[in-house]
């Protein structure tokens, strides 16, 4: 191969007087240095002349040099500049054709022009000087194109998402218009309601004095009624205990004829032949069902047997501050959650979180019975007055009736939505009444086992149930009230405030009602005057569980969470002895005799008090 080396100063237009300009038109092989032709290369003086080495000469020449190096310094910057920033320098037309042919995918015509090609340079006939570059012009249009295509590209990008946009904020105005007319008819409504509101407040308020006179004269007969129904109960008690003293004095056949002449007595008392008639608004019956009686209560009613009047006869007379603990019963493995006395042998009924019941001999602490069936714990226990039978409340939601001679289930009720605290039984032994945590109480029907009614009022967890008479009911709930219902019409008779706290607990004796909440405190209420309470003991500041009357009216017990139990003498109406105990104490009863004072703990263990 040959080559030609050219080295040479010019002053053509737009170079640099003095420089060297190179050229490299191929590569020389090292053994053709001695057949290789060189071109003498003749320096050109640009220096002044010695002659015209004036100041004048000297800055019009620098002034023709710099106006030659100008021009052609800023020519290229014309296309420096391209979109993305600096353009790339022009391209070789044989780099523009080989770049061709190889896109095109020629690579037989680029074989044959890159033969040619170095032919012609080995040869000498190729002048490289006629070689230019690519015109500006053909990159310009190749990047055009590009960008017109992107261009393109976003047109479209743009016209689809114009078009969805506009279905969209159709979509939009159609909703809008949609709303607007709606927002106008409720308006319209809203207006018409609000008329309606103001006509019937106006007529409210026309019918209120008439509501609340037939309200008050209501409340008044029915205090009356609950007074006659406790006073004819008194008597019906000591009919009974002076029959019973005539029965032990008479001999075997005067005591037969004198028991027969006062269960005469007694029927002509209940006057059986004539059927009174229901009140208006009570609860339908149906075939199968069991009635209210009427001016009835038995021996074991609470009230019976509380009622006693306070005198040197009662049996087991026990002084207040008199209770020492006698002996302990290990009765559960975890909290004892009630207890219920037996209504006429020494015996006590208990319930735990270990979801058992258990009956327990007195004062001795034999196991009697025990039972287990509920699927969460125990909270509340009481006893059938027939003394066979045995209810129990839990976190299931449900009521349960045991054989006590068998220990096994007899009638499960359900039918609250939430856990169940407590049951009472009605003295006739036909009904059980139960509390819950979803603010119902619940009168169950033990022969036709439904539920004959629902008594709703309470905003709160109701947490103690208690018939009173031969068809009132006392509840005491969360929502810081006490109520009494008529349990055959299922409606409430009176709400009794004054507590500040949740109530736990809620218990009657002849005419006082008892009360504790969850601040300790403890009121005793006449039944003749629910106003205020007669009577505020504080026990505080931790809450009082349960409250229980022994069975002559003279003693009150508490159950208090901060482990004692207080017993209030009601004659003076103060604490007359605090008995301790190791852990929080959950309930209290007493005995029937009234000799024993019991009381139940989150230990587990049962108290008994003498």
């Amino acid at each position: 191969m040959t080559a030609d080396l050219t080295m040479a100063t010019s002053r053509k237009q737009g170079s640099i007087p003095g420089s060297f300009h190179l050229r490299f038109t191929e590569f020389i092989p090292p053994e053709s240095d001695e057949t290789f032709q060189y071109e003498e290369v003749i320096e050109e003086d640009s220096s002044v002349p010695e002659e015209e080495e004036d100041l004048e000469a000297t800055v019009l020449a620098v002034k023709q040099h710099s106006d030659v190096i100008q021009p052609a310094a800023t020519q290229p910057a014309r296309n420096t500049k391209t979109r993305a920033g600096v353009c790339p320098p022009p391209e070789a037309v044989e780099d523009y054709l080989r770049n061709f042919l190889l896109k095109m995918g020629m690579t037989k015509t680029l074989d044959c022009f890159q033969t040619e090609w170095n032919e012609m340079l080995q040869k000498g006939l190729l002048n490289t000087e006629l070689v230019g570059v690519v015109a500006d012009v053909y990159a310009q249009n190749h990047r055009l194109d590009s960008e017109l295509t992107s261009v393109h590209r976003e047109r479209d990008e743009y016209r689809s998402t114009a078009s969805a946009t506009a279905e969209t904020l159709t979509g939009l105005q159609k909703a809008r218009d949609f709303h607007r007319m709606h927002h106008k008819r409720v308006l319209q409504e809203k207006n018409r309601l609000i008329e309606d509101m103001k006509k019937l407040k106006a007529q409210c308020g026309r019918y209120e004095p008439a509501v609340r006179q037939i309200s008050e004269q209501y409340q008044s007969v029915f205090r009356q009624k609950m007074l006659v129904s406790l006073e004819r109960d008194k008597a019906l008690a000591q009919v009974q205990r002076l029959q019973a003293t005539l029965h032990n004095m008479e001999p075997s056949e005067g005591g037969q004829s004198l028991d027969q002449g006062a269960r005469q007595a007694r029927c002509k008392t209940k006057n059986p032949s004539k059927k009174t008639p229901e009140p208006s608004g009570s609860v339908k019956h149906v075939a199968g069902d069991s009635k209210f009686p009427v001016g009835r209560r038995g021996t074991n009613s609470p009230l019976s047997m509380k009622g006693w009047p306070m005198d040197s006869h009662a049996p087991n007379k026990a002084k207040a501050d008199g209770f020492q603990l006698r002996s302990t019963i290990k009765a559960h493995s975890r909290p004892i959650s009630c207890l219920a006395r037996h209504p006429s042998r020494c015996a006590v009924a208990s319930s735990s979180d270990d979801r058992m019941w258990k009956l327990w001999g007195l004062p001795a602490g034999d196991l009697g019975a025990s039972g287990e069936g509920h699927t969460d714990w125990l909270s509340g226990v009481g006893f059938h007055p027939d003394e066979t039978k045995l209810g129990t409340t839990g976190g299931d939601g449900s009521v349960r009736i045991w054989d006590l001679a068998r220990g096994q289930l007899v009638l499960s009720l359900r039918g609250h939505s939430a856990a169940t605290w407590r049951c009472c039984f009605h003295s006739c032994g036909d009904f059980v009444a139960s509390c819950s945590m979803d603010t119902t109480i619940k009168v169950w029907d033990l022969q036709s086992e439904r539920c004959r009614s629902t008594l709703r009022g309470h905003r709160g967890s109701v947490n103690s149930v208690e018939f009173l008479g031969s068809s009132g009911l006392l509840s005491a709930s969360a929502d810081k009230t006490l109520r009494l219902w008529d349990a055959r019409t299922a409606l409430c008779c009176q709400t009794v405030r004054g507590h500040s706290s949740s109530l736990n607990a809620a218990a009657a004796a002849a005419c006082s009602i008892a009360s504790c909440d969850s601040s300790g405190v403890v009121m005793l209420w006449d039944v003749r005057n629910l106003a205020a309470p007669s009577v505020v003991v504080e026990t505080g500041p931790r809450p009082s569980n349960q409250v229980a009357f022994d069975p002559w009216g003279r003693m009150l017990a508490v159950a208090g969470e901060d482990g004692s139990a207080r017993v209030v003498d009601l004659s003076t109406n103060q604490v007359a002895g605090v008995l301790r105990h190791d852990d929080a104490v959950q309930s209290v009863t007493f005995d029937p005799t009234g000799a024993y004072l019991l009381s139940g703990a989150s230990d587990g263990q049962i108290y008994v008090w003498s």
